[in-house]
């Protein structure tokens, strides 16, 4: 809105505003041909300024009377805006830093996670790159996971390294773990039925 205002040689008047006379009548043609330019400019600035918001702001400043006047109710709500979005942004930060993997959570959920405050963080402003959210999740698995994150950290270039294959490697490993999880459950399983004479070869019956 700056640049535009000062485009138009606007800016003047919406930062600093004009004086209006008590009495026109003891003004030189001079000083009258001004107050009535600024006068113009200031109404063009205000209509610029009610074309730039939206309804619920247009709500705030309807009853303002000159371009300044709008601006400084503009300005204000700006900076309250700023100090809610402020806070809402450290509690993103936070929410961020202490990032962990819980050990019932899968490595989806825990990128999920981290995704969804990432994303909130980026609307609010704050400019994380991948490769910082990358080394997040990194950071964040669990000690089974360990050679798998000393080996992604070790082989691969972090910087052109995406979040899409960095999920793909950690689920591949999370598959690994189940199948070997389950590996014990399933041998006794096999015994307990061969036991039972539920074990059959080929052609058994």
């Amino acid at each position: 809105m700056k640049v535009l205002y000062g485009s138009q040689d606007l800016w003047e008047i919406v930062e600093n505003g004009y004086e209006e006379s008590a009495n026109q009548a003891n003004l030189s043609p001079q000083q009258l041909n001004t107050l009535k330019e600024n006068r113009k400019k200031d109404k063009k600035a205000l209509y610029f300024i009610y074309q730039a918001v939206d309804e619920v702001i247009f709500e705030r400043i309807s009853t303002a009377s000159t371009s300044k006047e709008a601006w400084d109710i503009l300005n204000k709500a700006y900076k309250g805006e700023e100090k809610v979005k402020m806070v809402r942004l450290q509690a993103l930060r936070g929410e961020f830093d202490l990032l962990k993997m819980k050990e019932s959570e899968t490595v989806e959920e825990l990128y999920n996670r981290t995704i969804l405050i990432v994303n909130q963080l980026r609307v609010n402003g704050e400019d994380i790159s991948d490769k910082r959210v990358l080394e997040k999740i990194l950071r964040s698995m669990t000690r089974k996971y360990e050679h798998v994150v000393v080996a992604t950290e070790e082989s691969k270039d972090l910087n052109t390294f995406s979040l899409e294959e960095l999920l793909g490697s950690l689920q591949s490993h999370e598959l690994r773990i189940k199948q070997f999880d389950s590996s014990p459950s399933e041998q006794v399983f096999q015994v307990q039925d061969t036991s039972r004479g539920g074990f059959r070869g080929r052609g058994g019956r």
